[in-house]
């Protein structure tokens, strides 16, 4: 695979959540002859990215250019169009959709005509934000790990009730005493589940972080 440019710590805008997409989407364009495919997906890493585009890829085709953002992870490859004219504009394209957690893979299948640089930069980072775009999406929450011990009599309560607050149970272990949960909610839940297990538990059990 031909190297790739790295870039870390790029802060994203704050001012509207982030999203993700909830599954892959595919977006075609024919510019002066040659054919764009954009195929875009939810990745949790750069592994899930990396094995994305393999299985995505087309061999056959002149170029297959792709970026990926992952929380503070992002990389983009050119593959083999002049530097600057791919990768980037489809980086720039998930950054100007306000996405994370995703990659695109643009395929190109040249079609006999040049297009230059600005015209490639156009072409790849259209085709893909259109396909974004179009995507369906989903606002990232950022979610927090809890772990809670309780006393048998209490867990049935005390499961329900933490449901209605969009808590996971990740783990559920049995001990003499009682027992230990593992959750998993999102952050702004965490205030409202820390009292709700005091109020069940009157006092005796408390949250701790788990991350």
């Amino acid at each position: 695979m031909p190297p790739a440019f790295t870039a870390a710590n790029r802060d994203p805008p704050m001012s509207e959540p982030l999203h993700t997409l909830t599954g892959t989407c595919r977006h075609s364009e024919e510019i002066r002859k040659s054919r764009f495919l954009a195929v875009a997906a939810p990745v949790a890493s750069a592994e899930q990215a990396l094995a994305f585009l393999r299985e995505v890829g087309d061999s056959a085709a002149t170029h297959n250019c792709w970026a990926y953002r992952a929380g503070q992870d992002y990389r983009l490859n050119d593959d083999g169009e002049p530097g600057g004219t791919a990768g980037r504009p489809i980086l720039q394209a998930i950054e100007g959709q306000g996405m994370d957690r995703v990659v695109v893979v643009v395929t190109r299948w040249y079609g006999g005509i040049k297009l230059g640089a600005g015209g490639l930069m156009r072409a790849y980072g259209g085709t893909a934000a259109e396909c974004l775009r179009l995507a369906e999406r989903v606002p990232i929450v950022a979610m927090t790990r809890l772990g809670v011990h309780c006393e048998f009599a209490e867990l049935a309560l005390l499961k329900a009730r933490l449901k209605e607050l969009e808590t996971e149970i990740e783990d559920e272990q049995f001990g003499a005493d009682g027992v230990d949960l593992h959750l998993r909610l999102p952050d702004d839940r965490v205030a409202e589940a820390r009292l709700l297990i005091r109020d069940v538990s009157r006092g005796r059990s408390e949250a701790r972080r788990l991350d």
